[in-house]
C-alpha cells in the first residue's frame, strides 16, 4: 500500500518500532523508533493479547523493550519529537499498536487522524472478551479518528456494534495484492518439502494453511475436519504452516484424532520460504474464527490453489470462486476438501477463476482511495 501512495504521489515518512535495513524502499522514508531487531519485535506477542501487560502507557518504562508497553511509550516519545520539525498533512495509524502515537501526534498538530483498521481485539481474541487494555485503547483511537479506514464490511460491522461507532465515520477499502512483488527471482525449492512432493506423485492432496497458531484462526475446527475427511478419502496430506501459543494443542489434538500422521508442521517460516508452503499446495484453508481480511488467501490463488475460507473472513467480499463454510462447521469443511480433491474438474476451475477474480484488485485503487480520504478529511469533509 505504502508503494501505491508513494507512485501515486505522496510522501511518506514511515515511523517503524524496530531498527533494520530495509534494501530496495527508495519510495518512502523510514524512520526508526527504538534499536529493537525484527526477530525481538516478533517475540513481544503484539498480536497475542495474553502477553500484554495491562497498564497506563504514562506508567511504562521505554527503556523497557521486552515488555510491549515499553516499546509503545518509546514509540510515542519518537513521534512526539518527529512532528515538532515536519508537521503530517494527514497522520494514518494502524491498528492498536500504533493508535496512541496517532492521537498524541494529532493533539501536537491538529492533522487530521485516520485510523486504519486491519484487526480487532475482538478479531484477535476470538471472542467477545480479549484484553481490556486494547479494547480500551482502540476504543479511544476510534473515537478520536477523524475516518476510519476498515478493511472489510465484517470489520466495518464489528466497529460499528462492539465500539458505537457511527456507519458514516466508516470506510471500507479492501486490500490487494501486487502479483509483481513476486517477480523477484526467488523460485519455489522442491527440496523443502520433498515428502510431500513424493505424495502428490501418488495421488494425494495437499492441504494448507499458512497462519499464526492462535484462537482467531479457528484451527482446532480445522484440524478436526482433516480427521473427518481422511475417513472419507484417505490420499490427504495437511501442512500446518506457522507458529503460535496453539502449536502444542494442535499437535496433540492431532495425534488424539489419528491423523498424526497426516498433519505436517512446519514451525515459523522465515523469508521467502512460506511461498514454498503454497507451491506445494492443492488447496488452502482459511479457517478463521473472526479475519478481517485475509491476504494469505490472495497470496495462495496467486500460487495455484483452489481456495476454502470461512463465511467470517472479509477475503470473500472481493472473491466469488471458492468454497465458504461457517467455521465452526466441520462437517461442511470436510465435505468440501473431499469434493475438490475428488474432482479434478472442479479442482482446476476453482484455481483458474479465483485467480482471474484477484487479478482484478490494485494497491493502486486502493492507494487513489486512501488519497481521497487524506484530501477530504483534511478538507473537513467526511464523504
Amino acid at each position: 500500500m505504502s508503494k501505491a501512495l508513494a507512485l501515486a504521489g505522496a510522501k511518506i515518512d514511515f515511523v517503524v518500532p524496530y531498527t533494520a535495513a530495509h534494501p530496495g524502499i527508495d519510495f518512502m522514508t523510514i524512520h526508526s523508533a527504538s534499536p529493537l531487531t525484527p526477530l525481538e519485535r516478533y517475540g513481544l506477542g503484539a498480536y497475542d493479547s495474553k502477553t500484554v501487560i495491562t497498564g497506563d502507557l504514562t506508567k511504562a518504562d521505554m527503556n523497557n523493550l521486552k515488555d510491549m508497553r515499553g516499546v509503545q511509550k518509546r514509540y510515542v516519545q519518537f513521534v512526539e519529537q518527529f512532528v515538532e520539525t515536519s508537521v503530517p498533512d494527514a497522520i494514518h495509524a494502524h491498528d492498536w499498536l500504533t493508535m496512541e502515537a496517532g492521537m498524541r501526534a494529532k493533539e501536537l498538530t491538529n492533522a487530521p487522524l485516520i485510523v486504519h483498521v486491519h484487526a480487532t481485539e475482538f478479531d484477535r481474541s476470538g471472542t467477545d472478551g480479549g484484553n481490556p487494555l486494547v479494547h480500551e485503547i482502540e476504543y479511544q483511537g476510534l473515537m478520536m479518528a477523524d475516518r476510519i479506514i476498515a478493511v472489510s464490511n465484517i470489520t466495518k460491522s464489528i466497529i460499528m456494534q462492539k465500539y458505537g461507532i457511527s456507519e458514516d465515520k466508516i470506510e471500507v477499502v479492501h486490500n490487494a495484492l501486487d502479483p509483481s512483488s513476486f517477480d523477484d527471482g526467488y523460485l519455489y525449492d522442491f527440496r523443502t518439502y520433498r515428502y510431500l512432493e513424493a505424495l502428490k506423485q501418488e495421488g494425494y492432496t495437499i492441504v494448507s494453511t499458512v497462519t499464526r497458531f492462535t484462537i482467531q484462526k479457528g484451527l482446532t475446527h480445522f484440524i478436526r475436519a482433516a480427521a473427518r475427511a481422511s475417513q472419507k478419502y484417505d490420499k490427504f496430506a495437511f501442512l500446518m504452516a506457522g507458529d503460535g501459543e496453539q502449536r502444542d494443542e494442535l499437535i496433540a489434538l492431532a495425534a488424539e484424532l489419528g491423523i498424526a500422521d497426516k498433519v505436517f508442521f512446519t514451525g515459523f517460516v522465515r523469508g521467502k520460504q512460506w511461498r514454498d508452503a503454497y507451491s506445494v499446495s492443492d488447496i488452502f484453508v482459511m479457517s478463521s474464527v473472526s479475519e478481517p481480511f485475509g491476504l494469505t488467501a490472495l497470496e495462495a490463488a496467486h500460487h495455484d490453489n483452489a481456495l476454502i475460507i470461512t463465511r467470517q473472513s472479509g477475503v470473500g467480499e472481493v472473491l466469488n470462486s471458492i468454497f465458504r463454510y461457517d467455521f465452526w462447521d466441520v462437517d461442511v469443511l470436510a465435505d468440501q476438501m473431499v469434493g475438490i480433491a475428488t474432482s479434478s474438474s472442479l479442482k482446476d476451475a476453482l484455481r483458474k477463476n479465483v485467480m482471474n477474480e484477484y487479478d482484478r484488485i490494485s494497491w493502486s485503487d486502493v492507494a487513489n482511495d486512501c488519497l481521497r480520504i487524506y484530501a477530504n478529511t483534511t478538507q473537513g469533509v467526511l464523504v
